[in-house]
């Protein structure tokens, strides 16, 4: 049987480069995590297969190329703050952190905040807070952020998010219907206006908050 750093190492070669991200801090990222810790009632080598995994509650641990992605089109930097909706496992918030120099993840579910945080405490990370809180209205007391991520799916932008943004910071979301989504990422302006690209089909679980997703 493999061990966790072999199975880490084969899926970063092979889910994560080989599918074109070529970030080099979201490669090292990912082979430092060890994403099994996040989803323990799996299997090691289910950990780390080219799919979501269930965490309880309905929701999932993305899977890793999508999570690679995302933190690649996000543009996750050393120095820079950084703010999850929807943290879930706490599984990206720990891939951001070791490249981040904070991050902000919000997670609506208390029982899956509560094993986030201690996954996290436990991984020896200072420089991320898991916050149980509704992911809609964003975090403004730790405003602005150079980048925002969301991993769940909405029709829309939610009102909040771009205000809470510096001037060129990014904001990464599956825009769409409940089922089938485009990944999309805005970028805010000096002024504040927002431009759109979208990168691709994508299936996230509905992002649910008290504005409505």
């Amino acid at each position: 049987m493999q061990d966790a750093a072999s199975l880490r190492r084969a899926m970063v070669d092979e889910q994560i480069i080989a599918r074109g991200i070529s970030n080099p801090r979201v490669i090292a990222a990912m082979l430092r995590v060890p994403r099994h810790r996040f989803v323990p009632e799996a299997p090691i080598a289910a950990a780390y297969a080219d799919g979501p995994w269930a965490i309880g509650a309905g929701q999932t641990i993305s899977q890793p190329y999508i999570v690679a992605l995302m933190i690649e089109l996000a543009d996750v930097a050393p120095g820079a703050r950084i703010l999850e909706i929807g943290a879930g496992s706490g599984y990206a918030a720990a891939v951001m952190g070791e490249i981040a120099a904070h991050v902000t993840a919000l997670e609506r579910l208390p029982e899956l905040a509560d094993r986030a945080r201690a996954t996290i405490r436990a991984l020896g990370y200072d420089n991320i807070d898991i916050i149980a809180a509704d992911g809609m209205a964003g975090w403004p007391s730790d405003a602005p952020y150079d980048a925002i991520l969301v991993p769940a799916g909405a029709a829309r932008l939610p009102p909040a998010l771009p205000d809470q943004l510096a001037p060129g910071g990014r904001l990464v979301m599956p825009i769409g219907g409940r089922f089938q989504q485009q990944l999309t990422r805005f970028t805010r302006s000096a002024d504040g206006t927002l431009t759109e690209e979208h990168h691709g089909g994508v299936m996230f679980v509905p992002l649910i908050g008290a504005e409505g997703a």
